[in-house]
């Protein structure tokens, strides 16, 4: 069994596994073994649980990294986890128990995210419809990409992957940061969570913070920032 942790990205709202492509080159360089998960972006429990179900099907230690919503979905899924050795937030929420995504956006002044967002309809297993939500494609690459090239995040936008509005919504069941150590990367110019939200998160789980210039899209622009902290993680005594 290897020593050195695997570590599985989670991507968040509005984005999908590619957005870590410049992340995972990054720490392959470094001879780490990487897995970027499809997070379902359907609710908080049952996303966890699909990336709990990943986390179980690697052999040695893990360290997860969630970018933005899928901080929350970390913080639940590694919840009972000892394999788990490192939680590492980018541009992340960090839920306390019964805390949701929205509540914690809406605690702090700052985000521009709810007015260039548009809600569909969308089919449930139950046959009920649900609401899902996308960043308006004019309007996504000032609001979730200011700092990555044009072209870019023109693409980002029409690829992106739209979260269902219950699983912002919804309470967080388990916040494993409580006992597992945090590292988070912060970003200065994020219009999505505020930088005020995110001090705050990472301080209360007195993660080893580092703030970067970037925007929310930051695993996109600055992937050697986020890999740099990742690599902090894997490399811990433990």
């Amino acid at each position: 069994m290897t020593t050195t942790p695997t570590v599985v990205l989670v991507h968040g709202a509005f984005a999908d596994s590619s957005s870590w492509n410049g992340v995972v080159e990054a720490l392959a360089a470094e001879g780490i073994s990487v897995l970027a998960a499809a997070n379902p972006l359907r609710g908080l429990t049952s996303d966890a649980a699909y990336i709990a179900s990943v986390v179980d099907s690697i052999d040695g230690p893990v360290v997860l990294a969630g970018h933005s919503y899928g901080g929350s979905v970390i913080s639940v899924a590694a919840q009972g986890k000892p394999q788990v050795t490192a939680l590492v937030y980018v541009a992340a929420f960090i839920p306390e128990v019964g805390e949701s995504a929205l509540e914690l956006t809406d605690r702090f002044p700052g985000s521009t995210l709810g007015p260039t967002t548009r809600p569909a309809s969308y089919p449930q297993a139950d046959g009920t419809d649900g609401t899902e939500l996308y960043i308006r494609q004019d309007e996504f690459p000032r609001q979730f990409a200011a700092d990555v090239p044009t072209v870019t995040a023109a693409a980002m936008a029409v690829t992106q992957r739209p979260v269902a509005l219950a699983a912002l919504q919804e309470p967080a069941p388990a916040a494993a940061w409580t006992t597992i150590p945090a590292f988070a990367l912060l970003t200065t110019d994020d219009k999505n969570i505020p930088l005020e939200a995110q001090r705050f998160m990472a301080e209360r789980a007195r993660a080893a913070a580092t703030e970067v210039a970037a925007s929310h899209a930051v695993t996109v622009s600055r992937p050697d920032a986020v890999a740099d902290v990742i690599l902090r993680a894997v490399r811990q005594p433990h």
